[in-house]
């Protein structure tokens, strides 16, 4: 099917695109794009389905590093068809599914039935590091890169064993399949000192053994640190943080849709989150999505199951505090939603608008406030602490490989 999205404000960074026009897309493929004094690709033949977006935000799919669908074995909280129907609807056209699934997705034949499910979206498994994750031993990272895994993650748990995580590395830098890393040292669980830890532990081991590793949802100034020293010395590391962690800090931490793990720290680690995002040392925004049911969340604080859902108000949350606030422009935000998620996976065919990329396109009304209310979402998932917040970024459209995925 052919369409022409007209009218919207193109934003794309990396072709340093950020103008009103048209964007023209024949089959799963962008063909041509005409703006003010921007001209790419030739206009397709054929009968084209005009779609009207005047004056709102056209930037390329959004794409979530990490995310819970919970499917097989916790379809309850979430599933496959529930899961990729929240991602459209936030504008997500790619995410990356956690391996702590059951069974664990651990194997090559795992990972290929996982991927074969995906529904409207691309949802890319990720492998678990080590056999069940249990932290013994290794999986086999080249034979679920070669059945579709788009990286190797231990997720909800670190591999202690440093022996067996730099065996891990090693193994999954000669097969060029990235480390999608949680950093937390057993011994000093919900620390900034235990996250710290294990990030310079596997930082060296990057540097030791090449592999590209990707920390998970960064949460304090410690850690930042860190990260940012040894990109300074050229490691091959980057890092993602989510929303909840630039939005509230630990006076939050009453009820249980604001336990999370890491949990919310201090002001001065809130500050220092967006300070990294400023400066580059973060690169990538995830959710870390990850739906309960409304009995594992509204309990008592320290009974209730660590995890929040973000699919549906990532990219409102994240424009309404850090772009409207001022903190970064909205090329930045594509930037650390699109753009760099794109490269972090080697995917050259997205996080981008340009002619010959996959359509995978986002429409944002960014002009009209409206409030989050968890009753509309898609997601079986209610566990959001950004129930009530006004925001600025409402998804009006999302186009995954030509198709239409979610329309308002």
């Amino acid at each position: 099917m052919n369409f022409c999205i007209a009218g919207g404000r193109l934003v794309d960074p990396s072709i340093g695109l950020d103008k009103p026009g048209d964007i023209y897309i024949q089959d799963d493929v962008i063909e041509a794009i005409r703006a003010e004094g921007f001209s790419m690709g030739e206009i397709p033949n054929g009968d084209t389905e005009r779609v009207e977006v005047s004056g709102a935000l056209v930037v390329p799919g959004l794409i979530d590093l990490h995310v819970h669908f919970r499917d097989p074995g916790f379809c309850y909280k979430e599933d496959m068809t529930t899961g990729c129907a929240s991602a459209a609807a936030g504008g997500f056209t790619t995410v990356c599914m956690m391996p702590n699934l059951k069974p664990i997705t651990d194997t090559p034949q795992l990972v290929a039935a996982l991927g074969a499910r995906a529904e409207g979206i691309r949802a890319l498994p990720i492998g678990s590091v080590t056999m069940g994750q249990k932290g013994a031993e290794i999986t086999d990272a080249a034979g679920m890169k070669a059945a579709g895994a788009c990286a190797i993650s231990e997720d909800g748990r670190s591999v202690m064993d440093g022996a067996v995580m730099l065996r891990a590395m090693e193994a999954a830098a000669k097969a060029d399949m990235p480390v999608f890393d949680h950093t937390e040292d057993d011994s000093l669980a919900g620390t900034s000192m235990g996250e710290t830890v294990i990030a310079v532990r596997d930082m060296l081991f990057a540097k030791e053994t090449g592999c590209r590793l990707h920390l998970c949802h960064i949460s304090c100034k410690l850690c930042l640190d860190a990260i940012r020293a040894a990109k300074a010395t050229g490691l091959p590391v980057t890092a993602e943080t989510g929303p909840h962690y630039f939005m509230f800090d630990k006076s939050r931490a009453t009820h249980g849709h604001f336990k999370m793990n890491p949990p919310l720290r201090n002001v001065e680690d809130v500050q220092a989150v967006i300070e990294a995002i400023k400066d580059g040392t973060l690169d990538a925004i995830a959710t870390d999505h990850a739906p309960h049911s409304a009995g594992e969340k509204l309990c008592e604080y320290n009974k209730a199951m660590n995890g929040v859902i973000g699919l549906e108000t990532s990219f409102p949350v994240s424009y309404t505090a850090l772009v409207r606030r001022g903190h970064i422009d909205l090329n930045r935000l594509i930037e650390l939603m699109s753009t760099n998620p794109a490269r972090i996976l080697k995917d050259r065919s997205r996080g981008t608008l340009k002619v010959g990329a996959a359509a995978d396109i986002v429409v944002f009304d960014i002009a009209t406030p409206y409030v989050i209310d968890p009753s509309t979402f898609k997601s079986k998932g209610r566990n959001t602490p950004f129930e009530g917040m006004e925001v600025y970024g409402k998804t009006l459209l999302t186009i995954s490989g030509g198709r239409i995925a979610y329309r308002a």
